[in-house]
Parts: C-alpha cells; sequence; structure tokens
C-alpha cells in the first residue's frame, strides 16, 4: 500500500499574515520587505501583486515599477513568528503530528483510517475560521509532489495526487519546477533537448548522472516520482519560547521579574491550550554590552502551572548578574514538552510504599 503524503501551506505568508492583521488590504497587491530607500527586497508578495509580475528578491523599487498601486510593508519577523506558532497549534488539533517546513507550511501523514482530501477540507476551514489565513494542501504518495499538488490546487484549496497517476501528472510540467533546477541547471538541460519533467525523466538515470553527477541523480528520483523521504513529524513542539526587548536596558531585578512573570503567563497559557507540560525550563538575558547569559533548570515534575514555572525562572534569575548588569532582553524557553497526564501515568507505575 502506497504511503500519503500531505503538503500544507499559507502562500505567500508573510503577506497574507499582514492582510489577517489589517482586513482592508483584502484584494489589494501588498508588499512586504526592506526600505526600499535603502535598495530593500521584496520578501513576500500578495497574489495581487505577483499577478503584476512581483517576485520575492527582486527589489522593492523595481516591484513598485511593475505595481505601483501596491502596499509596502516592512518585515516583521517577530509577528510571522508568532502566527506561524499558532498556526502549526492549529493544524496540530487536526493532523497530531506535524514536520514544520519554513514559517507557514508543514507535512504531515493521514494515517491509513483517515480520509486526506477530508482531513484537508477541515484543515482549511479551521485555520481560516481561527487565524483568518488560507491554506493550501497537496496530497501525494511523496513529500516533492504534495509541494507541487498544493501550488496547483488552485481555487478549490486541495489537490490530490492519486497512487500511480504520478507520471502523468508530473510529464507536462516545466523543468524549472523540479526541486534543486536552478536557471544555470534549466539551460544545460535545455542543452540536452528537455522542456518539461517528462523530457528530463527520458533522458534516463545515467545521462543525468553523468552530467550533473549526485544532483544529476536526485532530479532522475523527483522526475520520476521517487521521492521517498520521510516526513519526520513529532505530536507537538519539542520548546516553546518567549521574549521581549526591555524598555530602557532595565537594571532592576524588580522589573525584570515583571517582564518574567508576562512571559511565563504566556508560556503557561500556551501549553494549557497545546495540552502539554514542561519539564525543563530555561532563561536567557542578553545585557546592554550585548553579553548573552542563559540559565536552565529540570523540573522536578513536569508542569503547565505558571506559579511553578515562574518559581523556577525567578530562581534562575538570581543566579545571573541582573540587578548589577543593565539588561536590554529577556527570554523564557520551556521545553522537555510532553502530552498533559503523561508524567503522571508514568509515576502511577511505581506503587506507593
Amino acid at each position: 500500500m502506497s504511503r500519503s503524503v500531505s503538503f500544507a501551506e499559507v502562500p505567500c505568508f508573510y503577506a497574507m499574515v499582514e492582510i489577517a492583521q489589517d482586513p482592508a488590504l483584502a484584494g489589494r497587491p501588498v508588499l512586504v520587505g526592506g526600505d526600499p530607500r535603502k535598495r530593500g527586497l521584496v520578501q513576500s508578495a500578495s497574489p495581487e501583486a505577483v499577478a503584476a509580475g512581483v517576485e520575492t528578491e527582486m527589489p522593492v523599487m523595481e516591484a513598485l515599477r511593475l505595481c505601483p498601486t501596491a502596499r509596502t510593508l516592512r518585515t516583521n519577523v517577530r509577528l510571522y513568528r508568532e502566527t506561524s506558532r499558532l498556526l502549526l497549534a492549529c493544524m496540530r488539533l487536526e493532523t497530531g503530528r506535524l514536520e514544520p517546513f519554513g514559517l507557514g507550511a508543514a507535512f504531515f501523514e493521514a494515517g491509513a483510517a483517515a480520509d486526506p482530501v477530508e482531513l484537508a477540507a477541515r484543515l482549511r476551514a479551521r485555520v481560516w475560521a481561527e487565524l483568518g489565513l488560507p491554506l493550501r494542501v497537496g496530497i501525494a504518495t511523496g513529500k516533492f509532489l504534495a509541494r507541487l499538488a498544493a501550488e496547483d490546487s488552485g481555487g478549490a484549496g486541495v489537490r490530490q495526487v492519486p497512487p500511480g497517476g504520478e507520471e502523468a501528472y508530473l510529464a507536462p510540467l516545466p523543468l524549472t519546477r523540479l526541486e534543486g533546477v536552478g536557471r544555470k541547471t534549466a539551460a544545460t538541460l535545455a542543452e540536452l533537448g528537455a522542456r518539461t519533467i517528462g523530457d528530463v525523466a527520458a533522458l534516463g538515470r545515467e545521462r543525468l548522472e553523468e552530467v550533473f553527477g549526485t544532483h544529476g541523480l536526485r532530479i532522475h528520483a523527483l522526475a520520476t516520482a521517487r521521492d521517498d523521504a520521510p516526513v519526520r513529524a513529532a505530536r507537538h513542539p519539542q520548546s516553546l519560547t518567549r521574549e521581549v526587548t526591555v524598555r530602557g536596558e532595565a537594571g532592576d531585578r524588580g522589573i525584570l521579574l515583571e517582564y518574567l512573570t508576562d512571559l511565563v503567563r504566556d508560556l503557561a497559557e500556551e501549553l494549557r491550550r497545546q495540552a502539554l507540560t514542561a519539564g525543563q525550563v530555561a532563561l536567557k538575558l542578553r545585557y546592554a554590552d550585548q553579553v548573552l547569559s542563559t540559565r536552565s533548570v529540570a523540573l522536578g515534575v513536569p508542569t503547565a502551572q505558571a506559579s511553578e514555572l515562574g518559581a523556577a525562572a525567578a530562581h534562575l534569575l538570581e543566579r545571573t548578574q541582573a540587578g548589577s548588569r543593565a539588561v536590554r532582553t529577556i527570554g523564557v524557553q520551556v521545553s522537555r514538552l510532553a502530552p498533559a497526564g503523561e508524567a503522571d501515568r508514568q509515576l502511577d507505575l511505581f506503587p506507593k510504599g
């Protein structure tokens, strides 16, 4: 029985996050990137801007010449990372195990008992309802094909390449859609007479290896749908982190404790939302002179309680030079995460003496 791999992504992730934050931008061309006055580059563009010819990594000024009505926004990495965290948490409620791919996408396997198309529909509905973000899903027998199928999902938002239909799907596609085929490789393949992925497959394994070496073997494998890369999925994130820049480079330990309390409260809420507990707490300080200091402690019993996590973080703060040295940023990480109740079930294996 062939496996079923799904790839779910929010296309144009940065731009879509900005539009979700400001619905007035919906339907308008949006560019996200660096400062155009400093030769900044486009990092994300909405579908309307892409339709006008805008591409990622092109200078923002050039993009504005192609699409003069576009709204330009500066990159807000903190917002995108936070949204990515919410997106993955939302997806895990439907799929359980994910392999994140960048900030706005993930691979997963539906499992033998689930209909992958129905799962994709539920996933899209949940992400839209909770985050206001459009999700597209591709389903195939391998990771590369699943990514292509997601890109080709169109208005339906879901496309499946059925087992046995891989060759028919791949053959007419332009060879530039092969992963790892850039301009130089595409030019060489064109010299060999290849224009489509089907043409590349027809060149044969030996010829591609002769021209490109081991890279040619990878190209041939993808062109013939021989992609057995595993989905390295986990049921939950391995750690959660919160960090904040301290206003005024605080040297007062009491002020730092207030920041710490807010960070821990936010982490505890996220742990409860994902039904997780943490077995370790780490504190990260960056002093005003840019020197980084980290401290960590393992908890006796995993917990999601803000009071217990906060006590551990406060203890770690006591082990730093905070108070005698000004602090620029403060962060807290919880790790050794496990489903809530798992530790209790393990402890129950041992009788009370």
